[in-house]
């Protein structure tokens, strides 16, 4: 209810621009940093989008849920109401999102996988429910350089932790690849620009680049590169 009530706050002020990300996190930290149980998130999400979509439509909401409960009259915000956009990479979040909400932000999620799995999933569960075709973002590392070998260690290293996080660890399975610095997109203007199509036409509606450049003038010619294909 509170990040409907900020959510709705911000559309009041910028309009329909806002798509709203949510997403699980991971078991290591909802559990080691927060405190709280993992159990059952997919089920967990399920019931937040059921509390979280009627309040965005400033409809009243009484949920009795496994995992939470909800009971608050209409927030009488006169605001477009965002995109809700999830963090869906498996298969059961993927169906629960095309049903609930509005696409999904990948990550550590190659071309083979977004074309066979992402988007049938997710686009198969929404025509099912008679919604919208849902929106694909492909979050990728991007990386313009000359130096292939010393970009994909630096890959290797900026981006090692997500190999050890089980559902990115899914995805990369799934791609067949032995780490992420498989998955980032190392190379010159013109190799970044084919790469990037490739997961457009993999299924993707947009990208969202992470550039990791180690200098300077690594990052300032990976934002120019990225600047040039707007």
């Amino acid at each position: 209810m509170v990040m409907a009530q900020q959510a709705l706050s911000v559309t009041s002020i910028i309009g329909d621009r806002l798509a709203l990300g949510i997403g699980l996190s991971h078991k290591p930290v909802i559990e080691k940093q927060y405190g709280y149980d993992f159990d059952k998130p997919v089920r967990h999400l399920k019931e937040y989008l059921e509390v979280l979509n009627p309040q965005l439509r400033d409809e009243p909401v009484r949920f009795e849920g496994e995992t939470l409960a909800g009971r608050n009259p209409s927030l009488g915000l006169d605001a477009p109401v965002p995109q809700v956009l999830v963090a869906a990479l498996g298969p059961q979040m993927l169906r629960l999102t095309g049903r609930l909400a509005d696409g999904t932000i990948t990550w550590m999620t190659g071309n083979k996988t977004l074309a066979d799995l992402t988007v049938p999933q997710i686009c198969g569960a929404a025509e099912e429910a008679g919604r919208p075709k849902p929106r694909v973002l492909a979050g990728l590392p991007v990386l313009c350089t000359d130096d292939i070998d010393a970009g994909m260690e630096r890959a290797s290293k900026v981006w090692q932790m997500y190999g050890t996080l089980p559902s990115y660890r899914a995805m990369l399975d799934h791609e067949g690849l032995a780490g992420p610095e498989e998955i980032a997109i190392v190379g010159n203007e013109a190799e970044i620009k084919d790469r990037l199509q490739a997961a457009f036409d993999a299924g993707a509606d947009d990208v969202i680049v992470a550039e990791f450049g180690g200098d300077p003038d690594q990052r300032h010619r990976t934002r120019a590169a990225l600047a040039s294909l707007l």
